[in-house]
């Protein structure tokens, strides 16, 4: 009989598949190692497995201890499967900026799960990095992973990852393009591939907000390059050790747009349902198809899996909201057509200022329109207010007429975007739209912008 003795066994040894669709445009055979046949569904069950089995050899993780680290989703399931079978206990810390089905999922298989804001700084205290570090610390019989440094993670993917490529290519592999994170993946696998041969070339895909890139380039760490980034489980904002800039050709840094696309592309032309990082590679991918000839094998590796993400990415509110969908906007109605459903919020002229300025905070808006018993007849927004205020202390008690400015103009639902970002200018704030029966909504400086 053929089976596994623990679900432990199941690790390693997937597919390598073409992609005929989303590469069409690449002039070269372009193969995906899809790592969701893993059974935590991600790549990060390799070097999970050996961090544990590294540590458990040489006594930092011990009988009945509790496995605590910093992590973006994937390292953590694959961790708490292996402490399942080997009996320890976890605690995670991830960050607010990861998918909700991510932190559902560790503590579905008996994870505990901190949250930590992502945008502090590194050393911040509050940071995932710190909290996971102090954890460790506070923690009695407990192992503090560390991912990033932890050199077993490289170290599973020179003895995985890489010989499983090089067998499955027959050895013919002539690039391997992977997002980078803690470097782990991309550093081990490329270890193993240049010694068998030092020709293949290795890409790293990077995105905005991250240091990597220019880092690779440059030698420079630029603090100037980080800031908050929707993409996940790639790019970062400290130089994690596993990362073996020598091994690395190049980096190309694909948008967060870009990668959320890509990663719906996927699914939708190739039937492969896999997670954020792998839209960023297959951009990635793209952006360098002038790299590649018509004999090369071009490897790219998909990280996880796209059940993870079904609230984001593969959610067409979070993609609206977020404007990474690519719709026809053309008219004043498809302006506002993702709010089109909330009624008009409007003052009255008899009104006191203290009303509208309420209003304003209620419904997060920055202005609003003026009627009476025979319709619109001015507006209010902030900065009025504001200049109202420095020369009248006493301004919330009058009445909205006293401090009102003109109407906004009006245009039909059909009236295309040129027309209506014309009559937004600096004197006037906003566009009405009239959507018959009666009923109109507005168009603001904000709507025009998303537009764009």
């Amino acid at each position: 009989m053929k089976y596994a003795k623990n679900i432990l066994e199941t690790i390693g040894n997937t597919p390598l598949v073409q992609l005929n669709s989303v590469t069409k445009e690449v002039d070269a055979l372009v193969l995906a190692k899809v790592e969701t046949f893993n059974p935590g569904n991600s790549v990060k069950d390799r070097m999970a497995l050996k961090m544990i089995e590294d540590a458990e050899a040489d006594g930092r993780l011990k009988p009945g201890g509790t496995i605590i680290e910093g992590t973006s989703g994937n390292t953590g399931m694959g961790l708490a499967l292996a402490a399942i079978v080997k009996g320890y206990k976890c605690i995670f810390v991830i960050s607010d900026k990861q998918s909700k089905e991510k932190m559902d999922i560790l503590r579905a298989v008996g994870a505990e799960v901190v949250v930590c804001p992502t945008n502090v700084e590194p050393d911040d205290p509050r940071s995932y990095y710190s909290v996971s570090k102090r954890l460790g610390e506070e923690t009695p019989n407990s192992w503090y992973v560390n991912q990033y440094d932890n050199p077993s993670n490289a170290q599973a993917h020179y003895e995985q990852t890489g010989p499983e490529i090089w067998e499955q290519t027959d050895g013919k592999i002539t690039h391997f393009v992977v997002g980078v994170g803690t470097g782990g993946t991309v550093s081990g696998t490329a270890k193993f591939l240049k010694e068998k041969n030092p020709n293949i070339k290795i890409w790293g895909v990077d995105t905005y907000g991250s240091v990597f890139k220019k880092y690779h380039e440059t030698g420079i760490f630029d603090e100037n390059e980080i800031y908050p980034y929707i993409t996940e489980g790639i790019g970062e904002d400290i130089l994690p050790k596993n990362v073996d800039f020598s091994l690395i050709d190049g980096f190309t840094k694909v948008t967060d747009k870009d990668a959320a696309i890509y990663t719906r592309k996927i699914a939708k032309e190739e039937g492969i349902f896999v997670g954020n990082s792998a839209g960023s590679a297959i951009k990635g991918l793209l952006q360098l198809k002038d790299e590649f000839k018509p004999d090369d094998v071009v490897v790219v590796l998909f990280h996880d899996h796209g059940s993870r993400y079904v609230g984001k990415m593969f959610n067409d509110d979070w993609m609206r909201d977020r404007g990474f969908l690519d719709e026809e906007i053309t008219t004043a109605e498809d302006l506002i057509k993702d709010h089109i459903d909330k009624p008009l919020v409007t003052v009255q002229t008899e009104e006191l200022v203290s009303h509208a300025i309420e209003r304003m905070r209620t419904f997060k808006i920055s202005q609003i329109p003026v009627r009476d018993a025979n319709g619109f007849v001015g507006s209010v927004d902030e900065s009025a207010l504001l200049y109202n205020y420095l020369e009248d202390k006493n301004i919330a008690e009058k009445p909205i007429k006293d401090v009102m400015g003109r109407t906004y103009p009006t245009v039909k639902k059909s009236a295309s975007i040129d027309e209506v970002s014309k009559l937004i200018n600096k004197e006037n704030q906003a566009v009405l739209v009239d959507l018959e029966n009666g009923k109109h909504h507005i168009i603001t400086k904000y709507d025009i912008i998303r537009a764009i």
